[in-house]
């Protein structure tokens, strides 16, 4: 090799030392770096509670307050004796959601309450939730209205036969209904015309439940995990059947929970139209100001 050959090769042999040896220090940093994110996902994991509670768990967690309600509006001559139950004026119904507003209750949605009851995740202070059923076009002309006044949500449980139809009692439309979810409400099945759950054949299961979930679903563009059974009436041996057909939890009325499914026998109680706001504060901490023993 001529001495000007050596003489240039000498500063790209430098380089390419210089290259390899910066590369081989950025390797190492690289493996440096791994063992420490790891272990704050590690830390992140550890530091979570993920495995599920088990039934008596859940039982044994404080209730949350859940009110139901169906028809605003006054009452006509017609109206049966049993109907007055359902039905609450609309400034009584006013004076109810501000009571609960100004004693300083939070409104919250059925994905928080399945996480407190199945995985302790923390609730706002005095949570509350705030059921409506039937799909009545005044649970969202007045009953949506006021709850956004206090900046409240609510959950709608949606019996699909019903959607857009008008006469002595208007209905929600389709348009209403994904207002509402998109305003960031729940919507949730009620079955497709109010079949008691207790009497669901096999062939119901599609025409009470995977329908109505697939329209709501269609309609809102969001999962359907929630339903409230048609007058409250439970069945035992067919409550796992809910799981399987995609619900994360459903609701009763005021009956007894089922100690095998507490996640479908969440409890609920009607606000009677006769209530005042004090009969109500009153009946929600009677109701479920309780722990289980």
């Amino acid at each position: 090799m001529s001495k000007h050959l050596k003489t240039a090769a000498y500063p790209l042999l430098s380089i390419l030392f210089l290259g390899l040896f910066s590369l081989a220090c950025s390797g190492n940093k690289q493996k440096e770096k791994t063992p420490v994110t790891s272990t704050t996902e590690t830390v992140k994991t550890d530091s979570i509670n993920t495995k599920p509670a088990d039934n008596k768990t859940i039982l044994a967690r404080r209730e949350v307050p859940v009110l139901c309600y169906h028809q605003i509006r006054n009452n006509i001559a017609s109206d049966s004796k049993r109907a007055h139950d359902d039905i609450i004026a609309p400034d009584k119904f006013k004076q109810h959601i501000k009571m609960l507003a100004d004693s300083g209750y939070h409104s919250i949605l059925p994905d928080q309450l399945y996480n407190y009851l199945v995985y302790g995740a923390k609730l706002p202070e005095k949570p509350i939730m705030i059921t409506f059923d039937d799909t009545d076009e005044d649970q969202f002309t007045i009953g949506n209205t006021t709850l956004k006044k206090y900046g409240f949500k609510g959950v709608y449980f949606i019996m699909t036969v019903s959607i857009g139809k008008k006469g002595r009692i208007g209905y929600m439309t389709k348009a209403q209904i994904k207002q509402l979810a998109d305003e960031g409400n729940t919507i949730a099945s009620h079955t497709y015309d109010h079949k008691n759950f207790a009497q669901f054949t096999d062939a119901d299961w599609t025409t009470q439940i995977d329908e109505p979930t697939k329209k709501l679903e269609e309609i809102t563009g969001k999962k359907v995990e929630y339903f409230a059974f048609p007058y409250g009436v439970s069945k035992a041996s067919t409550l796992h059947k809910l799981k399987e057909h995609g619900f994360k939890a459903a609701f009763i009325l005021s009956t007894s929970r089922d100690e095998n499914y507490p996640l479908y026998t969440i409890r609920r109680i009607i606000d009677p139209g006769r209530y005042t706001a004090k009969n109500l504060y009153y009946s929600i901490n009677k109701s479920f100001n309780k722990t289980k023993s």
